[in-house]
Parts: C-alpha cells; sequence; structure tokens
C-alpha cells in the first residue's frame, strides 16, 4: 500500500530507514549525512522531502510517498495519528516497539562503558491508563481546540478519540470545551492539568485571563455537575487559586493520604505507580531502618518505604513538599517519616550527610542528578536506588556512582507512555 503525504517545496530524496533514534524517529543515510523521518519504520522506503536541520546537523525528512512498506508497520488504531504530538509509534508492529525501548536503555550504558546485561525485560503499562495529562486549548471563533499539541508546532489537535487517558478524563474534555468557550476572549489560550484521584479529578486551568463573577459561578457550576474533587485557576507561575472544591483530592502511598497541590506531579498511571515502588521495596534491605529519599514530591516513595524504616524526605518545590509534610502528621505513620526543602541542584546532601543513611533513593527530573550523584559516589550508603525518566542521564549517573565503587546489580526498564519515545527504569546499586 503507497501512502501519500501532501508534496511540498524543499530538495527530494529516496531513503531506506535503517533504526529507529532516541526519540522515535526513523533513521536513514544519505548522500547528505544521516536523515531522521518522524512516523517511519526499519525497513521503509521512502520518497522524503528534507525540511532543514535537527540536533548535532543532521536533516529532518517529511514523508512524500512510501516506496515500499516496512513488515513492522501496522496501520495506527488512533484516527488522529500522525498529526497529534502525544503519541509517536502507534504504527509500529508491538514486539518491534518493546524491542526498541529495551534497546534504549542498553544502548545508553553501553555508550558510557556500562554493562548492558544488567537490563533485565521491559515493563509495559496499558494504554488508556494515564490518570494524568496537560491538555492545551486555544479559542478560535465560535470553538475551542482542547487536546495535544501537534508535534513541532503550536497548533493543537482537537481531540475526538484518545488512546492514551483514562474514559474518565477523556469525557471530562467536551464538557470543558464549552466551560473555556464562555470565559476565554477569541485567540485566548489556556492549559488545563486534569488527574484523576481516589476521591475524583482534580483540574488546574492556566490561562491570563481571570475569571470574573459570571464565569466563577459557571465553573462552580461545571465542577458540581461533573463531580469534580477540585477546581483552581492560575496565570502560568503564579499560585493556584481553587475555585471549587466538593472534597479534597487525595492518592495514597503506604498508609498515608496525600493531598497533593493544584497542577503537582505524580506518576501518569497507577499501574505504573504499583510497578515503581514494588521495585523500589524490594530493592532495600529489611535490615535497612534508616532511608533518605531525594527529590521525594509529594512522597511516592517515602510513604511506601516507611514501615518498619524512617525516611527523611527532601525536595525543593515548597507546594509538594507542604503535601508531604502534612501527610507525614496522620497519626498511622507515627513519624516514620520527615521532610526537608532542599535544592539538591544548589545544595546537594554531602557524602557525610549521606553516611548516615542505610539506602537511598533518588528520583531526579529529567535532566538527572549531576550535582547530587557525585556526593552518593563518595559516600558509603550499602544500597542505592536510582529512579530515572531517561535513560541518557541515568547512564551518566549510574557511570558516576560506578567509578565511586557502587556494582550495578539490575535495571528494569518500564513503559508508562505508549507509543512514546518515553521511557522510565529502577535501577539498583550496591557497594
Amino acid at each position: 500500500m503507497r501512502r501519500r503525504a501532501r508534496p511540498g517545496g524543499g530538495r527530494q530524496i529516496d531513503v531506506s530507514v535503517t533504526e529507529l533514534g532516541a526519540r522515535g524517529d526513523g533513521v536513514a543515510k544519505s548522500v547528505d549525512g544521516l536523515v531522521f523521518v518522524p512516523l517511519s519504520a526499519p525497513g521503509d522506503r521512502l520518497r522524503l522531502r528534507l525540511a532543514g536541520e535537527k540536533r548535532g546537523g543532521a536533516l529532518r525528512g517529511e514523508i512524500l510517498e512510501v516506496l515500499e512498506e516496512s513488515p513492522l508497520r501496522i496501520e495506527p488504531p488512533c484516527p488522529h495519528f500522525g498529526p497529534c504530538g502525544g503519541c509517536q509509534l502507534q504504527h509500529l508492529e508491538a514486539k518491534a516497539y518493546s524491542d526498541w525501548k529495551q534497546h534504549l536503555v542498553s544502548t545508553h550504558l553501553m555508550r558510557h562503558g556500562l554493562d548492558a546485561a544488567r537490563v533485565e525485560p521491559l515493563v509495559q503499562v496499558a494504554p488508556g491508563s494515564r490518570r494524568r495529562a496537560v491538555f492545551a486549548a486555544r479559542r478560535q471563533g465560535q470553538r475551542v481546540s482542547l487536546g495535544f499539541h501537534e508535534a513541532r508546532s503550536h497548533s493543537i489537535v482537537d481531540l475526538e478519540a484518545c488512546l492514551l487517558v483514562t474514559g474518565t478524563l477523556f469525557r471530562l474534555l467536551a464538557p470543558l470545551r464549552a466551560v473555556l468557550l464562555g470565559w476565554l476572549p477569541d485567540g485566548a489560550a489556556a492549559q488545563a492539568v486534569v488527574a484523576e484521584t481516589e476521591t475524583g479529578v482534580d483540574l488546574l486551568i492556566e490561562t491570563e485571563t481571570a475569571p470574573g463573577l459570571e464565569t466563577r459561578e459557571a465553573l462552580a457550576a461545571f465542577a458540581a455537575t461533573q463531580n469534580l474533587a477540585r477546581l483552581s485557576w492560575c496565570r502560568k507561575g503564579d499560585v493556584p487559586e481553587p475555585l471549587a472544591q466538593l472534597r479534597l483530592p487525595r492518592l495514597t502511598f503506604g498508609c498515608a493520604q496525600v493531598v497533593p497541590p493544584p497542577g503537582g506531579f505524580l506518576q501518569p498511571s497507577r499501574e505504573g505507580e504499583t510497578a515503581l515502588v514494588e521495585l523500589v521495596r524490594g530493592a532495600i534491605p529489611a535490615s535497612a531502618l534508616r532511608l533518605a529519599d531525594l527529590y521525594a514530591g509529594i512522597g511516592t516513595f517515602a510513604f511506601s518505604l516507611a514501615d518498619p524504616a524512617r525516611v527523611l524526605a527532601y525536595e525543593g518545590d515548597p507546594e509538594a513538599l507542604a503535601a508531604l509534610e502534612t501527610a507525614a502528621r496522620q497519626p498511622a505513620l507515627r513519624g516514620r517519616v520527615a521532610g526537608e526543602r532542599r535544592d539538591l541542584d544548589r545544595q546537594p546532601l554531602r557524602a557525610e550527610e549521606l553516611d548516615v543513611f542505610d539506602a537511598v533513593v533518588f528520583d531526579p527530573p529529567r535532566a538527572g542528578a549531576g550535582a547530587q550523584v557525585p556526593h552518593i559516589a563518595q559516600s558509603i550508603v550499602p544500597t542505592v536506588v536510582a529512579i530515572s525518566c531517561n535513560p541518557a542521564s541515568f547512564a551518566r549517573d549510574a557511570r558516576i556512582l560506578i567509578d565511586g565503587g557502587y556494582c550495578l546489580q539490575r535495571v528494569v526498564p518500564l513503559d508508562q507512555f505508549p507509543w512514546s519515545s518515553h521511557l522510565e527504569l529502577v535501577a539498583v546499586f550496591r557497594r
């Protein structure tokens, strides 16, 4: 079957795709060098339009025609696939997709001279399980587009279907469009951060257009009709203002009930969170009674590890730390979790501070723990567990730990973002 895309300007070339790059684009060789081709598969023969340079000086190509289709191609299940930036790999056969994700971790480890044999089979979370998402919105005339951005564009794909998020979150989109139509002036943009908690949906709307009295009444009615737990508003970067709260949004970690801040980070799926927690708990020896949780967030790991151990949780974000500390005061925890505000990029824990712990858990942002890891490597902590959402920064940090005397025991990759290049992992290091 031959598929054609809209032709346009730019030089045309024919190439064969040989592999997938780290971001899910196909990679082909040409007389001009490497060409990265979105929405392609290994084995494709393609006619491309060269569309400018990509990272590192490589070229980017747009598919004009599939001359010969790879046997790894399948029909994408979502009608929005292609333009929508929410997924990049729905066109790839399931085993080829999982093999590629598994290979991502091994590739980055080998680039740093590390043992890829420590990488275990990929753990996959099913589509339709995302309980947290960030949707973009824009009003244009009498229509509000609400969904994900197009790939490499500020344009919005107005979602009529989505195979990523839970049904609860997707069913919220249509009534939310109606509310935003009555709120936003023509041309105005907004962002909706939605999270499905155990007590209902927590919704934060970010927009420069402040809600007036009539809009606030409409939002309160919307929250009641949709049975939201909480609805908040803010301008980007400001402290959110709750506009309606039927009940507190709650999440359970261990024996703690946590109320997350509006728009706060949480693991994208319950299934993925459970898998991560079980892997971390399984790595901590029963004899470890003093634990440090670095980049602790709202306490996903700290509360799950606080039996029988005592956990000191370090977090730089004040709203996340406040949620953690409030939950830590619950009687069921008996004081086993304490929080401390610490920007670990600017003020990492020194080796002598870490030496008092039996185990350290760290879950940094995508950039990794570049400032903190050298101090862990100099410490005498017997067990270190790393959680990462970026195999590249993880491999760099792992190299530092190993050079400091740690042994990498296992790496378990976990796919919480189906059909994308995002990948998480848990790794265990011991002295």
